[in-house]
């Protein structure tokens, strides 16, 4: 029996099942050919480190907008090219249970968040 929801080890997002996966299904870590190539990073690493830590420094409860964390890890001239790399690392502490991916005050889907969004960690206890 194949599993309901995988998630992406690249970019976060749930990996749609495949016929042609129907033999494999449990080898399948990537949802397409761009993310198998694009493997984590020490940069992908640090950012995901950098999120949890900003949270935890914040009140219980508290928010975070991901640029805090582009600003954070990346240049000022640069952080605005690389966030949606922070993005994938938020889905990513979405898949792990750290954090939760809001919008309006709302938990929502990571995989089909658009527009601004803001992270919030599930407990206080998770660190990486």
């Amino acid at each position: 029996m194949r599993e309901i929801q995988k998630i992406c080890q690249a970019c976060g997002r749930v990996i749609q099942w495949r016929r042609k996966w129907e033999k494999c299904w449990d080898e399948v870590k990537y949802c397409s050919q761009k993310c198998r190539g694009s493997k984590r990073s020490d940069t992908d690493l640090e950012i995901e480190r950098v999120i949890v830590r900003l949270l935890q420094d914040r009140a219980v409860g508290a928010t975070i907008c991901p640029s805090e964390a582009a600003r954070a890890v990346f240049s000022e001239e640069s952080w605005r090219l690389e966030m949606q790399r922070v993005r994938k690392a938020a889905r990513r502490l979405v898949d792990q249970g750290l954090i939760l991916i809001c919008q309006r005050a709302k938990v929502v889907d990571p995989s089909s968040a658009k527009g601004p969004i803001r992270l919030k960690l599930t407990s206080k206890k998770g660190f990486l």
